[in-house]
């Protein structure tokens, strides 16, 4: 996801400032972005699940502690931590494309009224 976010970038700056046009730019990015928007609810819902499942082992672990829990929880803690760190980039991605998008509308001139 990292690469293709990235690739994408650098293509929307290196058609930018060829001259290209602001507009089909615009639409091409907007059906990127849209795609992205899609991936970050998907991975809100996962994170929320695995952050319910967690809550729900450790109260496990709190009346019936042993092995199993223990090990569901460890494992549970890791992959929420991973999750947050990817859903925490999938945001800042977002929020970098969204400044983006308005840059091309600027460029447009379809922001001008």
């Amino acid at each position: 996801m990292a690469d293709f976010c990235r690739k994408h970038e650098a293509y929307i700056e290196s058609e930018a400032g060829s001259g290209k046009d602001a507009g089909k730019l615009l639409s091409y990015h907007m059906a990127k972005l849209s795609w992205l928007q899609h991936e970050r609810l998907v991975h809100l819902i996962v994170t929320m699940f695995t952050a319910l499942f967690l809550t729900a082992f450790l109260i496990l672990l709190h009346f019936m502690p042993g092995l199993p829990a223990a090990l569901a929880v460890i494992i549970l803690t890791v992959l929420l931590v991973f999750y947050f760190i990817h859903y925490f980039r999938l945001e800042n991605t977002v929020q970098r494309w969204y400044i983006i998008a308005g840059e091309l509308y600027e460029k447009s001139g379809a922001g001008r009224g």
